[in-house]
This record gives C-alpha cells, sequence and structure tokens, in this order.
C-alpha cells in the first residue's frame, strides 16, 4: 500500500497544527461557531444531534493493521469504544468532544491518516473496488490510479470551493463493486481491442433527493490523458454548475439541465486546452506511485483445495470468500452485520483483533468496502479455518455477505442532525425477523439499503430493497422502493406506495420476500423476479387488506 513521502507528511502534520490553533480559539471565544464552522467541516468534523463526528478518510478503502490498531484506539480513549464504517469507505467517530479533535487528529497523522476533504465543497475521498490488487475478473489494480488521484485533487487549488461536494470512484473489472456509476465521476480502467489501457468515463452519477445513473461521456481515453481528462470534466463544471442553488448544484443536475452530448462537448474542447499543460505524471513518477502497490510475496506452490468438513466454515467460506487472482489464495470478508447489530460498527476489540489477523494471514493488509465490512485480501486457503475460528470468537463470523442480512444503514435519527428517522433500530428489526441462516440463503442475494433521510447515505435508491425515511406531520415514516442495483446492472429503485412505521415496513418486506419465493424461476435473484414481473404484483401483495 502507498506510503506518504515528506511532502505528504509535511502536509498532514502542519494540518494538525493549524487547525489545534482554530480550536483553541474557538473554545476561548475568540471565534464564533459560525466562523468556525468551515474551517472544522475542512477537517471532517460535523456537530451532530449530540455530539462531534469526526470523518478519517481511509483511501481507496485501503489500511494496514498499525491504521487499524490506533482507529481501535481511538475509538476507546476519545469515543464510546467502536467506530462505524461508511458507505465512502470512511469510518466515522460519533461521540467526540472538540477540545480533543487535535490531539486525534495527531495520532491519525502518525500512521500516515487524516481527515481531510472528508467534507466540505469539494473532491472527497477517493473510492475504489474492496478487492482491487486482489481480484480475479480486473484488467489491473485500480489502486495507483486511485492515489494519483487522491494526490491530484488533495488541496487542488482550482476545485477546492466547488458548487457542490464531488465523489470519484474507480474500478478496473466488469464486475462493479463499488457502485461506480452512482458517482459524480465513475472511471472503469480497461484495455481496447489493441490491448492498450485506457478508461471508460462516466459523469453525472449519484443519490440523494434527485437519483440519477451516470452517463458514459468517454468510451475510452488513453490511460497517460486521465489526468487531463478529468481535470476538464471538473473545470466545465465548476465553470457551469449551479452554486446559486444548493439543491441544483450537483453535477448531475448540470447534464440534466445542459444534456450530455453538450457537456461532452465542453469537457472535449477543455481536454484540447488541458492537454497542454502537463498535468499528467510522467511514467516513472506512475511507476513510483504503482510500485507501492506490487503484489505481496505470495506463496507459489501454496495448497489449493480447503478442508470443509466443518459445516459452519463450510457455510461461511461459500458465502464471504471471492476468488483470488493468486493460486492457492482467497478474498475474505468480515461481516459486521451480526444478527440485531448496528450495520458498520465495529469495537475497539473487535478492530484490534481484526488487524491481528490482517498482521498474520494477510500481508498487513485491509479493505474497507461500500457496504460497511471488511476484507482480508490475500489469505492462503490453508489458513482460512483459523482465520474463520477467530472470527467466531468475537462474533465476525457471520456468513451473510450480499445475503438480506447485510444491511447498509446510515446512522440516522439517532446521530445525524439531518435524519428525518432513525435507521438504526429498524435495520436492527429487519435482521432479527430474517436472522434465520438457512432463510437468508434460500433468499439468495438480496441487497436491502436503508437510509434516514433524501440525502441517501445508506443508498436506498441502489437497494434491491430499498428503504427511505421520512417525516410525515412529526412521526417517522419509512417508504419502501424496489428494484435498485448499484452494481454493473445499474439501476434506480422505484417507490412502492404510501409509507409505513417501522414494524409495518418489516411485515411489508416480508411480503415481498414471500412473494418473490412463490414466483421467481430458477436462478433468478430478487431483483430479477422483480425486472421481470414489474412492480403491480409486489404492490398488490404490499397493500393488500387483511
Amino acid at each position: 500500500m502507498y506510503r506518504y513521502d515528506q511532502y505528504d507528511q509535511a502536509i498532514v502534520d502542519a494540518r494538525v497544527a493549524e487547525f489545534r490553533d482554530q480550536v483553541e480559539r474557538r473554545l476561548s471565544g475568540a471565534l464564533s461557531e459560525d466562523q468556525f464552522k468551515p474551517l472544522r467541516l475542512m477537517n471532517g468534523l460535523y456537530l451532530q444531534l449530540h455530539a462531534y463526528m469526526l470523518r478519517v478518510a481511509i483511501p481507496y478503502g485501503t489500511l494496514n493493521s498499525a491504521q487499524l490498531r490506533v482507529l481501535a484506539d481511538i475509538a476507546r480513549r476519545y469515543d464510546r469504544g467502536y467506530g462505524h464504517f461508511t458507505t465512502r469507505q470512511n469510518l466515522q467517530y460519533n461521540w467526540i468532544q472538540l477540545k480533543d479533535a487535535p490531539d486525534i487528529l495527531a495520532e491519525l497523522a502518525k500512521v500516515e491518516m487524516h481527515a481531510i476533504q472528508t467534507s466540505g465543497n469539494c473532491i472527497r475521498n477517493i473510492s475504489s473496488d474492496q478487492y482491487a490488487g486482489a481480484a480475479a475478473d480486473e484488467v489491473t489494480d485500480p489502486r495507483p490510479w486511485a492515489e494519483l488521484l487522491r494526490q491530484w485533487s488533495t488541496f487542488h487549488p482550482e476545485f477546492s470551493y466547488l458548487p457542490r461536494k464531488f465523489k470519484i470512484a474507480v474500478i478496473a473489472a466488469p464486475k462493479d463493486r463499488a457502485a461506480m456509476r452512482l458517482h459524480d465521476i465513475g472511471i472503469e480502467i480497461v484495455r481496447n481491442a489493441d490491448g492498450q489501457q485506457g478508461a471508460r468515463i462516466f459523469v453525472g452519477g449519484g443519490m440523494g433527493r434527485t437519483p440519477m445513473i451516470a452517463h458514459e461521456v468517454r468510451d475510452f481515453v488513453g490511460i497517460d490523458d486521465l489526468l487531463s481528462y478529468l481535470e476538464a470534466c471538473l473545470r466545465v463544471y465548476n465553470r457551469f454548475g449551479r452554486r446559486d442553488n444548493i439543491y441544483k448544484a450537483r453535477i448531475k443536475i448540470l447534464l440534466h439541465e445542459i444534456g450530455v452530448d453538450a457537456y461532452r462537448e465542453q469537457v472535449e474542447e477543455e481536454f484540447l486546452a488541458v492537454k497542454q499543460l502537463g498535468l499528467d505524471p510522467p511514467k516513472a513518477e506512475f511507476d513510483r506511485i504503482a510500485a507501492f502497490f506490487a503484489d505481496p510475496p505470495f506463496q507459489a506452490d501454496a495448497p489449493d483445495t480447503i478442508d470443509r468438513s466443518d459445516p459452519a466454515f463450510a457455510l461461511w467460506l461459500d458465502q464471504n470468500l471471492a476468488a483470488h487472482k493468486q493460486p492457492g489464495y482467497a478474498i475474505a470478508t468480515i461481516s459486521l452485520k451480526p444478527a440485531g447489530g448496528i450495520p458498520g460498527d465495529a469495537t475497539a476489540e473487535q478492530m484490534e483483533l481484526i488487524a491481528d489477523l490482517a498482521e498474520r494471514y494477510s500481508f498487513d493488509e485491509l479493505r474497507v468496502t461500500h457496504a460497511q465490512n471488511l476484507v482480508l485480501p490475500h489469505v492462503r486457503k490453508a489458513d482460512l479455518y483459523a482465520v474463520w475460528q477467530a472470527l467466531d470468537g468475537a462474533g465476525l463470523a457471520e456468513a451473510n455477505l450480499d445475503l438480506i442480512g447485510d444491511i447498509i444503514a446510515c446512522p440516522g435519527l439517532d446521530y445525524c442532525s439531518l435524519a428525518n428517522a432513525r435507521s438504526i433500530p429498524l435495520a436492527q428489526k429487519i435482521s432479527n425477523r430474517f436472522a434465520d441462516p438457512e432463510r437468508q440463503r434460500d433468499l439468495g442475494e438480496l441487497k436491502l439499503k436503508i437510509s434516514g433521510c433524501i440525502n441517501a447515505c445508506g443508498h436506498h435508491h441502489a437497494g434491491h430493497i430499498g428503504i427511505l425515511g421520512v417525516d410525515r406531520k412529526g412521526t417517522e415514516n419509512y417508504q419502501l422502493l424496489l428494484g435498485g442495483s448499484g452494481a454493473e446492472d445499474v439501476s434506480l429503485g422505484r417507490i412502492t406506495g404510501p409509507g409505513f412505521d417501522e414494524d409495518g415496513v418489516v411485515d411489508a418486506i416480508e411480503r415481498v420476500t414471500d412473494l418473490y419465493k412463490a414466483r421467481r424461476e430458477p436462478g433468478e435473484r430478487f431483483v430479477d423476479t422483480y425486472r421481470r414481473l414489474g412492480m403491480e404484483p409486489f404492490k398488490e401483495v404490499i397493500y393488500a387488506r387483511p
């Protein structure tokens, strides 16, 4: 994984010192809250319902064990003993005291971490495929490009005050594990018919109150021109984005208003000018970055078989493992979704255990997924049973990846000042209703996602089943959506009709899944059956009178 050079470290250390002074002035009263707000947001510090929340950047979801141990230590010393992994591959602490924030940032800086650009109208944390560098289906490891984008976007003088926040995802496999087309810019690294490496560029995706799927604006840009092309995309947005209306300020609205063809024409014209600036790095610089992502020293003759005699272990293998590019190895996902648990939460003790496992069994490397789980990307198949036993002893061996129990949920009204409804208790109720592992496996792949407000931090638009919490005359109400997907078969869910109370929406989900079981054809996932049947049969059972 990438290691800071002297410039990275100097930037982060200087930001810590600067913010320490700002916090001291706020605590002394020299700065008002209105004056302090933009300063704290630049450092990922939000003021939520009950306390400050700090959002820590985890670039393209990659961590090592030392970093995870520091995150655990911060959770124990400065929070309430846990952290919350988010749909942006970040980690949030929900109970931070303002006086402690500079010390936390200083602790993060010691292990090459920070909270810069995790808020504000700038380019946010670059996200990527959590299996990058390990997946059997990828064209190349996308993380060197994600790191290059991180360096390009950090404190970019033109893009520090964009019309609105900006999110970029980069993948390099035909299977989209990063919801790439639901980002402001999505990048898929590909090879053309001549074997040349380049990228497909998608622009204008996003969720929130106006969900949209990104448009393909270029089917191939040479990889040596990638930064210049992205610079052109951002310049056009920065020039024409709606700064007069916060609800129309995202790039997706710009493309909707002027049309993708007009946007593409503007970008191509800008691209010709930008290319003259020499923004793209020389090959030697890219190679320097890429060297940090070289394959670890895999065992060439690692056994490629697994003893499946323990039935509980065999279930975990079937559900939570992915194919690795190296024979004898596997990618193991650690579910942070125990039955009745809080999606994405991990205690300090659990983080420390996972750090130990990564150090011992996965070349000291971990990943955070946009589905709020953790990944050990390089585990020898011969070591999987020992890994599973350790996880099982810590309550981390739930075999539910991509099943209905693998719920994505935002913090909701329990924490967030923007939320209209609680997400966590609802997720727990659904998880308990469908806790039976056999029932979950019978339903198969079924991605359920919950947001506590229209901002869609829980990605409800992209759920096979999505739930949106709304305020209905002072009462929490939940709208049910069906048919969304954030994967390569990307689609936006549709609202079924009137909303429900908390118990009512759980019952509605049960009726929906019962219909799916009754009407599915062999090999169909829930979303496949929905697409074949359409909304009406599901609405009939959801709103049927008793």
